[in-house]
């Protein structure tokens, strides 16, 4: 049996995410051309750019890393420019 003394008492592990400042502007910012997306997408009923738009809008949430945060907001928004339906 393990005693409990104070340290380990306190000694929690918490699932921390990495959110810093780059994260939170580049979110932002793909966030705002996602709602731009949204609204194009669907004033003019195309499928493409409204679905690039709420997934710009939706995906900063669940990626952390801000490298890849760029890379698939960089792709996402060049998805309506390559794919015309």
């Amino acid at each position: 049996m393990i005693p409990c003394t104070l340290s380990n008492r306190f000694d929690v592990k918490h699932h921390e995410t990495e959110l810093d400042t780059s994260s939170l502007l580049w979110g932002l910012l793909f966030g705002s051309i996602g709602l731009g997306y949204l609204v194009y997408g669907r004033r003019q009923r195309a499928i493409v750019p409204l679905l690039c738009g709420l997934t710009l809008m939706i995906y900063p949430y669940f990626v952390s890393n801000t490298i890849l945060l760029v890379g698939l907001g960089v792709a996402l928004m060049a998805i309506p420019y390559f794919i015309r339906i």
